[in-house]
C-alpha cells in the first residue's frame, strides 16, 4: 500500500478502529491493538507494543497470545475492508475445542483473521517462532485447527490498493 494500512481511512476512518469497532459489536470485553502508533489511530483503545517489531505477523500473533487474559483469543489484521461483528461472532461460535479456528474466504485460508486458544497453541507457536518460523500457517501447521467457510464480505481484506473502495486512496497521509 505504500503507507500504515492501520491508519488508512475507509469512509473517514482508520482501518484498525473499525476492526475494533466490529470486535466490540461481537461482544468482546478486551479489544486492544498491537503495534506502534495504534493510540494515534483509537484512542479509547489500549495499545501494546509488538513484543517483536519487523518480525512478521507470527510475532504480532504471540504478542496479543501473551497480553490476553482470556483463553479464547480473536485475532484481526487491521485490513478488514467490511469487518463484519455477525462473521467474528460466527468464528467465536465455532472455536471451542480448537487450538485455531480460520476463516476460508474465496478457497484461501485467512490466517490473519481467527481465533485462537492460548492454551492449546502458544506453546507451539512460540517454538516454531523461536525457530525462525515467522509465517503463521507454517507455524499452525501442527496445530489442531478448524476451518469455516466463511460468507459475504466479513473477512475480505485489502492487500494492494485495487482491493481498496472506490474512491480510497492509499497516498500516505500529511505528516506519515
Amino acid at each position: 500500500m505504500g503507507r500504515d494500512k492501520a491508519t488508512l481511512p475507509i469512509d473517514g476512518v482508520p482501518m484498525a478502529a473499525r476492526v475494533a469497532a466490529a470486535l466490540t459489536r461481537a461482544g468482546a470485553t478486551d479489544v486492544w491493538c498491537v503495534g506502534s502508533g495504534m493510540a494515534d489511530i483509537d484512542r479509547r483503545r489500549r495499545t501494546i507494543a509488538d513484543d517483536h517489531p519487523g518480525q512478521g505477523p507470527l510475532g504480532g500473533l504471540l504478542t496479543a497470545l501473551r497480553h490476553a487474559a482470556d483463553d479464547l483469543v480473536v485475532v484481526l489484521a487491521c485490513d478488514l475492508l467490511e469487518p463484519s461483528s455477525d462473521a467474528i461472532a460466527d468464528l467465536v461460535a465455532a472455536a471451542p475445542g480448537h487450538a485455531a479456528t480460520v476463516p476460508m474466504v474465496d478457497g484461501s485460508k485467512q490466517w490473519l483473521h481467527a481465533a485462537w486458544s492460548r492454551s492449546r497453541c502458544i506453546e507451539a507457536l512460540t517454538a516454531s517462532f523461536e525457530q525462525g518460523e515467522r509465517s503463521v500457517w507454517r507455524a499452525a501447521a501442527d496445530l489442531d485447527v478448524h476451518v469455516v467457510e466463511a460468507s459475504g464480505p466479513g473477512f475480505a481484506d485489502a492487500d494492494v490498493p485495487a482491493d481498496l473502495p472506490a474512491g480510497t486512496s492509499p497516498a500516505a497521509a500529511p505528516g506519515s
